[in-house]
């Protein structure tokens, strides 16, 4: 941004102003908006592999039904939702967040299957299979 900048002192210098004072506006406005941007992602993490979180093969089950079914609501490593809340710790509480209701594996199956609020119940997207990988990977964040 420095160089941009320097540009545009010699720029205006040797030029009509306006035209160039214009341009070197807009430059550094845009140099600003990427640092910004940049700086505004710093709290994105590289999504780590299923080796990496130590994930066994029912886990790793429910992970990919977790990324097709929950994640565009939920995040998964976070206490900040999306449109629902993050689960990240969900069942390290006694007490789910916002519900209230007990933090096990009963009471999270029964949101899960019949949905809340606006969230879509999925018994008949999730066969029993489906629900305890999904369970066993909920148990990992």
């Amino acid at each position: 941004m420095a160089t941009a900048v320097g540009n545009c002192a010699q720029k205006r210098a040797s030029g009509p102003i306006s035209r160039w004072a214009h341009r070197c506006w807009i430059g550094a406005a845009l140099a600003a908006c990427l640092g910004f941007a940049t700086l505004a992602g710093c709290d994105v993490e590289r999504r780590k592999s299923d080796a990496e979180l130590g994930l066994n093969p029912q886990q790793a089950a429910g992970r990919r039904i977790y990324d097709n079914h929950c994640d565009r609501c939920h995040r998964p490593y976070s206490t900040k939702g999306r449109k629902g809340p993050g689960l990240h710790g969900v069942f390290q509480h006694q007490y789910l967040p916002l519900s209230g209701l007990p933090a096990n594996d009963d009471r999270v199956s029964e949101i899960i299957r019949y949905g809340r609020h606006e969230m879509p119940g999925y018994s008949q997207t999730l066969n029993p299979q489906d629900m305890q990988d999904l369970l066993a990977y909920l148990h990992t964040l």
